[in-house]
């Protein structure tokens, strides 16, 4: 009985040690993971400053319209309201001063202050881009040019990048004219990128503002 005991007590003794052997010595809690007094779990980034973490807010880029509105301003801007590009462009959705003045907005500084005017401002040139090569998505739509299929959300998104001019030569000239912004950045990436989303339902409107 007692050797039988004395077998038991080793067993115990053993897992015990080799239990101990997987845990840290010095067990202590992080400040960026933690339980707090009402046993809920609260995760924080190690780093305090919010700019090391600049992707963290990616757009959702599914295919409808908000898919379509935040994927491409992702693209310029990364979403981003305040920002102004090298070459002075401006807002989430990259406005050009010329661009603006075509949607009834005057002062940049405003635009560039206040999100909502900025998103109704992307609205009303899609409004006017959509009027502008109506007869272009009505033709081209479903084709593929230059191995790109041909989109009525890529067409406008191309238009955004370059302008519907451009957008009416690429397409004239069966891709072979190609047109680039000065960043490198071509019509025909966008066209490609962001084809096959839902853009229906923007109203064609050559006298489109944005109020």
């Amino acid at each position: 009985m007692i050797k039988r005991c004395s077998f038991y007590i080793a067993i115990v003794v053993i897992v015990g040690f080799i239990s101990l052997s997987f845990k840290p010595l010095n067990s202590k809690n992080h400040d960026w993971f933690y339980v707090d007094e009402n046993e809920e779990l609260n995760y924080q980034f190690p780093s305090l400053k919010s700019s090391d973490y600049v992707c963290l807010s990616l757009p959702f880029v599914g295919k409808h319209f908000i898919g379509f509105k935040e994927a491409l301003a992702f693209k310029e801007s990364q979403g981003k309201y305040n920002k102004v590009n090298t070459l002075g462009y401006l807002g989430k959705y990259q406005f050009g001063q010329s661009t603006l003045e075509t949607i009834g907005i005057k002062d940049s500084l405003y635009f560039l202050n206040h999100p909502k005017l900025q998103e109704k401002a992307f609205i009303a040139l899609l409004k006017k881009n959509k009027w502008e090569l109506r007869n272009e998505i009505k033709k081209y739509r479903g084709q593929i040019i230059s191995g790109v299929r041909i989109t009525e959300s890529g067409i406008l998104a191309a238009a955004h990048l370059g302008g519907a001019g451009s957008v009416r030569k690429f397409l004239d000239s069966n891709g072979k004219r190609k047109f680039k912004d000065s960043y490198g950045t071509s019509v025909k990436t966008y066209m490609q990128d962001f084809g096959g989303y839902e853009t229906h339902n923007i109203k064609a409107d050559n006298n489109a503002k944005a109020k």
